[in-house]
């Protein structure tokens, strides 16, 4: 199994220790601490983590109450999926043609425009008559929206945090969100469904938006924007994109955050025809569809809170590797205990991201630090998206024993490339050096 890269070796310290940086409205940073606890101690941070939690209910509320309109209106069970896919594959879009927002504007101007853009679609989608046509465009609309204010998100958290373990810890805990919004999302969305319909959950949900925007608004400093406005948004976007994909260090690390989660999905796109091949019903795919969230809360929570930042770095290129390899276990065709406890463990990959978020932070220019954590996030989901759909594809002529097992083995080729690249990539994760300058391209 490979070693560590030079993070987890002894090197200079960071100028600005974990924790270190400026707190809100300019005053004295507190003595560093570490732990979830020093994360929730900073005020900034608690708003941010409230309306995270808020308009992550909302996502997954609003996709799940969007597919039962849809399929309520057409009967179509091609467009009732459409309307996930959606969620997924307008990230290339605005990961790539409006990354530049992320530091050409003010932070808290992005993050509740992006909010409010948000609430406005899924109120859109309440109104009577609305064209399926057009329910999808909003949908897209969101969609496009979601990897800028992501990017922006990452960039604030490094000004709110710091560059050290505090922001790595506050990157883990948006990750826990996440997860644990897939778990009382969808519950929360199966209740309103049952008890109001999907009118009323979509008015909800544009509520939740609503709300995260007003707790941004309020709770967090007006900062002003991280890189220079010059040229049109698209050239700057682009130009960007460039700029940090010619850098090997950081191309190494986005290909890290891009490719293990990409063939992690494909046996989770595949479990509810697994589901019932086994003939669990409904019950055990809806348990089958928790394993994933279970793990990954449970590995982000025990790892960030009883191992410090040199032990977490250190399991980066074990865990990157670990968490494509259960799927291996479904070439078996195990019986739903059993494929349960593959899909926790798959679950528990997700602990490798501690690592990545040190080594990437450290190795973006202060200035591009938004756009590249946009980048970062619309390629990450649209290749798990592109994942899903190949997954799906395949299992119409190929048994799911072979195809979910095959994304194991493909998974371990991969990841070990990719781990391999970011070793001679020599990532780093201390930030003591001044850093060099990204190579210029023409926009």
């Amino acid at each position: 199994m490979p070693t560590p890269p030079g993070p987890a070796q002894p090197g200079p310290a960071p100028v600005c220790p974990p924790g270190s940086g400026p707190a809100p409205g300019g005053a004295p940073a507190a003595p560093a601490r570490t732990g979830y606890r020093a994360v929730f101690a900073v005020r900034e941070f608690r708003y941010v983590f409230a309306a995270h939690l808020l308009s992550s209910l909302g996502v997954v509320v609003c996709e799940l109450a969007l597919s039962v309109l849809v399929y309520r209106l057409t009967g179509s069970p091609l467009l009732s999926a459409l309307s996930f896919a959606l969620g997924l594959l307008p990230y290339v879009v605005g990961g790539t043609l409006l990354s530049a927002v992320a530091d050409r504007c003010p932070a808290r101007r992005v993050l509740v425009v992006c909010d409010l853009v948000c609430a406005a679609a899924a109120a859109a989608m309440v109104l009577p008559g609305t064209p399926v046509a057009v329910l999808l465009g909003l949908r897209c609309v969101s969609a496009a929206a979601a990897p800028v204010f992501a990017g922006t998100r990452a960039g604030t958290l490094g000004e709110i945090l710091g560059d050290g373990d505090l922001f790595v810890l506050g990157r883990s805990l948006i990750r826990i969100v996440n997860q644990g919004a897939q778990l009382a999302g969808f519950a929360a969305g199966g209740l309103l469904l049952a008890a109001a319909g999907p009118g009323t959950a979509l008015g909800i949900t544009a509520g939740t938006f609503a709300a995260s925007a007003l707790l941004l608004r309020l709770g967090t400093a007006a900062r002003p924007a991280r890189g220079r406005a010059t040229g049109p948004l698209l050239g700057a976007s682009l130009a960007g994109t460039r700029r940090l994909l010619a850098d090997r260090r950081i191309r190494a690390l986005l290909l890290l955050a891009w490719v293990p989660p990409a063939l992690v999905v494909v046996p989770e796109a595949l479990l509810v025809p697994y589901g019932d091949q086994l003939g669990g019903g409904a019950a055990g795919q809806g348990l089958l569809m928790c394993g994933m969230p279970v793990g990954a809360v449970v590995a982000e929570t025990l790892v960030g809170t009883f191992l410090g930042p040199r032990a977490r770095e250190r399991l980066t290129f074990p865990m990157g590797l670990f968490t494509v390899l259960p799927s291996l276990g479904f070439a078996a065709h195990p019986p739903l205990g059993w494929a349960l406890v593959l899909l926790v463990l798959t679950g528990t990959g997700i602990s490798y991201n501690f690592g990545v978020d040190r080594w990437f932070v450290a190795a973006v220019p202060d200035e591009l630090l938004g756009q590249a954590m946009t980048v970062m996030q619309a390629g990450r989901m649209t290749l798990m998206g592109l994942a899903m759909g190949l997954a799906g594809a395949a299992a119409e002529y190929a048994p799911l024993g072979a195809v979910m097992p095959a994304a194991g083995v493909i998974g371990a080729v991969a990841v070990l490339a990719v781990l391999a690249e970011v070793r001679k990539s020599g990532a780093r994760s201390a930030r003591g050096a001044a850093r060099r300058p990204l190579p210029e391209t023409e926009s």
